[in-house]
């Protein structure tokens, strides 16, 4: 029904910035939930960011007071800007959304449900 395209990665400093973009098609976009999850080797993917139908967003710890999700409706974009990167942000980033289940958070963090559509991801790379 529709699918997620990222961009925006790249190789930067620590310290640098990079802003993500996930650009949406077809319904996808009119999800219920939408977010940034991250993996790197030997890591088990993770939740980044998520923003809810209300807007409301929400952050992993790792990454609060530096990431910023946000999306523009208009462009069908989600948007994940990341500041004061450091080395441990290196991984694939892969926006997600899911058609029929709102963000709710588990007691650790995590989504209580998946999102069903996801992108095929874009590499960050943070040197020290």
């Amino acid at each position: 029904q529709g699918h997620l395209v990222e961009s925006g990665g790249g190789s930067v400093q620590a310290g640098g910035s990079l802003r993500l973009s996930c650009v949406s098609s077809g319904y996808t976009y009119l999800a219920f939930c939408m977010g940034w999850f991250r993996q790197s080797p030997g890591k088990e993917r993770e939740r980044v960011a998520t923003v809810d139908s209300e807007g409301k967003a929400d952050y992993a710890d790792a990454v609060k007071g530096r990431f910023t999700i946000s999306h523009d409706n208009a462009k069908r974009t989600l948007y994940l800007q990341m500041n004061s990167l450091k080395p441990e942000d290196t991984a694939i980033y892969y926006c997600a959304a899911d058609s029929e289940a709102d963000c709710t958070y588990t007691d650790d963090g995590n989504l209580l449900v998946e999102p069903n559509f996801w992108g095929q991801g874009t590499q960050v790379t943070v040197s020290s």
